[in-house]
């Protein structure tokens, strides 16, 4: 298979308006094409590739059925979205996907005027189409607004308050569920089972009046046979329909592969629907590529692979990565001590608990896409006795925050957070850079928040955590490599709230917190060069900070810089506040904080987005330059 594949069909598209005047057998052809297509644009970008497949044809039905951008075409999550942007303009671009400057893994309004919302995190989608729907009716943006979401993104609660928001207003609003019983990991949970039993069962599938669902679309002779038998199996398969008592018309299941069901349903819908209705549609995510669709996660995200094997290009590892240190940390801890238990949403590969729960099954849980849930499940194992770690991903956290308010932080309880993804994470952006955690958390009394330096210190946190039972704890660690340092075997709890000295030096001392201390040491050596010799210390605790160590960092130097890989508001601006109360200030010392900028930083390598946010080598040295006044060193490369 060549580089590109060809696609002539495909070639002729390059607006969904050029797929209007093509045949059912020629969308038929142009779905093979645009998988094709999308195969070999994953392979050569890496990113998300099972999901995409997946949707194909959904894709080419909704672009040949509907007028998009008029119609608003809502993706959930949006990590599907590759065929949507091939057919909508961006074809010339798409193998920018996730680089710098390049086109976004996601839907992104700014990018073009056919994806109407921007999303990367689960289960918004509802709520935004309803929003769409509701403007419309009240004179807004004329359209119809269509929502596609996955079957494990119906594991989060704000997709039910969206259809019982929906069923309640009566809006003509269009709901895809492409069911492929595979979000990112297994779906868990009772509507994993409830979707299952919905097609599962032979007598509900034989009959396609009844399995499509569409009574009311039915020439009317046939339309009241088919409601009777569509009830009577209803009921003897499944007890009802949820999503009919939520006020949605039901339509399902369908072939989501099968363009002649697809195009026959959605042309039927856009001309009937009057009301909310939802069309349940079976899908196979990696559908077409071998190797996606016989790999666990069905070829979720993808390095760069080889088209032909699917053979990923991945690097070779120098050194364990964070997660996976954590993970077997998390496990030593757990052999020592029963009452541990791991908590996670939908992400037990992601954050290393598939490990844990390999060694200990009945003390891992994965709660689907729900973290306000896991945040509460979480304080109620703690309340219970239990010492729960609830590992998220930082972008995933702020979905939960409301419950680590109220339910952990105003509660005391022990609730361990163990926080990946922390700073920013490269090609998947803005949407998923862990930028705030450590200013929604120190800000909250009774937290004690930790930022591991390397991997032997998220070892000795680890630890720290499992020891801590006086209140809520998070440590907060980023993705990828370690920096190879040596991991303690036997790792002793940390004291809570003292930081550790690195090197001793003069005039400036620099102040870090989690992994820019390897930025700060080599920022250090090239100062050196220039005869300036910065004390270097690794606060380990943003709260409590170590009041004894600031105090007098601050009084032996003339100029104390604190650096972090989070936003304003976060552990420089609690060390700035110690200053003042203790009116240092006063005495004239300089003091400077580096932060990540007051802006969303777009995807790109991590080394090129700390650049962008000044947090390298160069811009430490170029910061203890300015502040000792002796000049810089030029702009950045």
């Amino acid at each position: 298979m060549t580089d590109r594949p060809k696609t002539p069909l495909l070639d002729r598209v390059h607006l969904p308006a050029d797929m209007k005047g093509l045949s059912d057998v020629q969308l038929r052809r142009l779905a093979d094409e645009l998988r094709a297509e999308t195969i070999a644009t994953v392979a050569s970008t890496g990113g998300h590739l099972g999901a995409g497949l997946g949707v194909v044809e959904i894709t080419v039905a909704l672009h040949a059925v509907f007028d998009a951008p008029r119609d608003k075409i809502i993706w959930d999550v949006s990590h599907q979205c590759y065929p949507h942007k091939i057919l909508t303009g961006r074809r010339d671009r798409i193998r920018t996907l996730r680089m710098k400057d390049g086109l976004s893994g996601f839907t992104k309004r700014s990018e073009s005027s056919y994806d109407p919302f921007g999303a990367a995190h689960s289960s918004t989608s509802i709520s935004a189409a309803l929003g769409f729907a509701t403007a419309r009716d009240l004179g807004g943006d004329p359209g119809d607004a269509i929502a596609v979401i996955g079957d494990g993104a119906l594991s989060a609660g704000m997709a039910y308050e969206a259809m019982n928001n929906a069923g309640h207003l009566k809006k003509r609003l269009i709901v895809i569920l492409n069911d492929n019983e595979m979000s990112i990991a297994p779906p868990v949970g009772a509507m994993s089972s409830y979707l299952s039993r919905l097609y599962a069962e032979g007598p509900f599938q034989d009959l396609k009046a009844a399995a499509k669902g569409a009574v009311s679309f039915l020439p009317p002779p046939f339309r009241e046979g088919a409601k009777r038998a569509k009830d009577m199996l209803k009921h003897m398969t499944v007890g009802g329909t949820l999503f009919e008592e939520l006020g949605f018309s039901y339509v399902g299941p369908i072939d989501g592969h099968d363009m002649d069901q697809l195009l026959a349903v959605l042309r039927t819908v856009k001309d009937r629907a009057t009301g909310p209705i939802l069309i349940h549609a079976i899908t196979k995510k990696g559908k077409g590529f071998g190797p996606a669709e016989g790999a666990a996660d069905r070829g979720h995200a993808r390095s760069k692979f080889d088209v032909l094997t699917g053979e990923q290009q991945k690097a070779k590892s120098n050194a364990p990565s964070y997660t996976s240190v954590f993970a077997e940390a998390l496990i030593t801890q757990a052999s020592k001590d029963d009452k541990i238990v791991a908590v996670t949403a939908a992400m037990p590969d992601g954050t290393g608990l598939d490990k844990f729960m390999a060694r200990y099954a009945s003390r891992c849980f994965d709660v689907g896409i729900a973290e306000q849930h896991a945040v509460t499940f979480c304080a109620g194992l703690a309340a219970g006795g239990m010492k729960p770690f609830c590992a998220l991903y930082s972008t995933f956290l702020q979905r939960g925050y409301d419950q680590v308010v109220h339910d952990v932080a105003i509660q005391r309880l022990p609730v361990r957070f163990a926080i990946d993804r922390a700073g920013l994470v490269g090609a998947d952006g803005a949407t998923h850079a862990g930028s705030f955690d450590v200013a929604f958390l120190a800000n909250l009394p009774g937290f004690v928040v930790m930022a591991a330096a390397d991997e032997a210190e998220l070892v000795r946190m680890v630890a720290t955590a499992a020891a801590h039972d006086t209140g809520p704890i998070a440590f907060r660690f980023p993705r990828g490599e370690g920096v190879g340092v040596e991991i303690p075997v036997d790792a002793q709890p940390l004291e809570i709230g003292r930081g550790r000295m690195i090197r001793d030096g003069k005039r400036v001392a620099i102040l870090s917190f989690g992994t820019r201390l390897q930025e700060v040491e080599r920022a250090c050596e090239a100062l050196g060069a220039k005869g300036i010799t910065p004390t270097i210390a690794d606060a380990r605790f943003a709260k409590p900070l170590d009041r004894d160590m600031i105090l007098k960092l601050a009084a032996d130097h003339e100029a104390l810089i604190t650096i972090e890989e989070g936003a304003i508001g976060g552990f420089g601006s609690h060390v700035a506040q110690l200053l003042a109360e203790e009116g240092v200030f006063d005495t004239g010392l300089k003091f400077r904080s580096m932060v990540l900028p007051d802006t969303f930083i777009d995807q790109s390598s991590p080394t090129d987005m700390y650049a962008t946010a000044g947090l390298n080598a160069s811009d430490i040295e170029t910061k203890v330059l300015e502040v000792l006044g002796v000049g810089v060193i030029g702009k950045r490369a």
